[in-house]
């Protein structure tokens, strides 16, 4: 099984180019990351060289997700970065928050996956250190209602679980939607080691300061401004009540 690690930024003839390349090859790409808005971010700063590197190819798109790929079912972890907006001050605030999105599909045969049906369940910076400072026996629950401020509140509920398993050498990490305005439920478990969940933690752990914003404020002495990523920019995070 070849895995897709890293896929920069591709003109529509070469992803359509590579597809073939894959398919001929027995290769499998699951998500077709390049379409897949929650898996990327663009470059927070405004220079002549906002460009990242990978392998000698420059992009301002990063496909970098962290997946835990199971039986019945699998979820990715990546951090959507906050959006920035100017006042008329001069004065740079943020604009929409970052978090940690992660994303549950279930499997639908060997190695396969349904992107189509994802549910998405985007983690806050103080969720995030609720993860972090986990131990093996601990747990915890969270719960999202997207629609909060609007007419249909509490027509749609989110609540995401991580449980150790009996052992104490691993967790569940769990997922139940109920949309009553479609009139679904939706549930996934997946079970995680611990060093897959160790990885989790400690990506969470660097990703924290990002998805704050507060990378922009500790660099921004070094090149003299901060970076924008202003609404209707290159940044669109994927926002989970979208699913």
């Amino acid at each position: 099984m070849f895995k897709l690690s890293r896929v920069l930024h591709l003109t529509s003839t070469s992803r359509h180019r590579l597809l073939e390349v894959l398919s001929s090859r027995n290769v499998e790409v699951g998500d077709s990351l390049w379409d897949r808005r929650d898996f990327t971010h663009s470059a927070g700063i405004s220079t002549a060289t906002n460009n990242y590197s990978a392998k000698g190819y420059a992009s301002d798109r990063i496909f970098a997700p962290y997946t835990v790929y199971k039986g019945k079912a699998a979820f990715s972890l990546s951090p959507c970065l906050p959006t920035f907006t100017k006042l008329d001050s001069g004065t740079v605030v943020v604009d929409r928050r970052g978090s940690m999105m992660m994303t549950f599909m279930h499997s639908i045969g060997e190695r396969k996956y349904d992107w189509d049906k994802r549910q998405k369940f985007a983690l806050s910076a103080t969720e995030v250190g609720s993860l972090i400072t986990m131990g093996s026996h601990d747990s915890s629950e969270f719960f999202h209602d997207p629609s909060m401020l609007s007419s249909n509140a509490g027509q749609v509920r989110k609540s995401l679980s991580i449980k150790p398993n009996a052992n104490s050498n691993g967790y569940f990490v769990s997922l139940n939607v109920v949309n009553n305005l479609l009139n679904t439920k939706d549930y996934f478990s997946v079970p995680v080691t611990t060093a897959e969940f160790a990885v989790m933690k400690t990506a969470c752990s660097f990703a924290l300061p990002h998805i704050m914003g507060w990378d922009q404020i500790t660099n921004q002495q070094s090149r003299g401004t901060v970076g924008l990523q202003r609404k209707g920019g290159s940044q669109i995070l994927d926002l989970e009540w979208e699913k």
